[in-house]
């Protein structure tokens, strides 16, 4: 891998904890197969604030490393996120925001809702998720409205 390849997923790890980890007690990931059947919060994702979430440096950061619908400046390590609602279903696509590596264990995208397996993370981060399970609905919410594959 080269370090082009691993230098943006680990700078959104550090954005993210750079700021306040998502709080509160993480919910257990049910995963069947390749996907997180049940959401993890009882309120609907936000398609909004999703999106806000995803394009947000401070949050998310996922420009840094996937094309982005709408926006000007992205990486280009991973998938566009363009028709990522037609080719996931919401169940899988909260799986992959949860925890990627589940599916891939070689992916550079963050486990934005995994909180154990980690090395040398700092005291103050430790057992806290990069997003809160209702940030993760919201960002799934938003991936679900990429239908077209521009």
């Amino acid at each position: 891998m080269t370090r082009k390849r691993t230098f943006a997923p680990a700078a959104a790890i550090l954005i993210a904890c750079s700021q306040v980890c998502a709080q509160g007690e993480p919910v257990r990931l049910d995963v069947a197969g390749d996907a997180i059947p049940r959401p993890l919060t009882s309120e609907p994702g936000d398609a909004a604030r999703g999106r806000s979430i995803v394009v947000n440096r401070d949050a998310g950061a996922c420009t840094l490393c996937h094309a982005v619908p709408g926006e000007k400046t992205y990486g280009n390590i991973a998938p566009a996120l363009a028709g990522v609602g037609a080719r996931f279903s919401p169940a899988q696509l909260r799986l992959r925001v949860a925890d990627s590596t589940r599916v891939n264990p070689d992916t550079p995208m963050p486990a934005y809702y995994r909180t154990e397996g980690f090395n040398q993370v700092a005291a103050a981060f430790r057992g806290k998720p990069l997003l809160s399970a209702q940030q993760v609905e919201d960002v799934v919410a938003w991936l679900a409205t990429l239908k077209e594959a521009r």
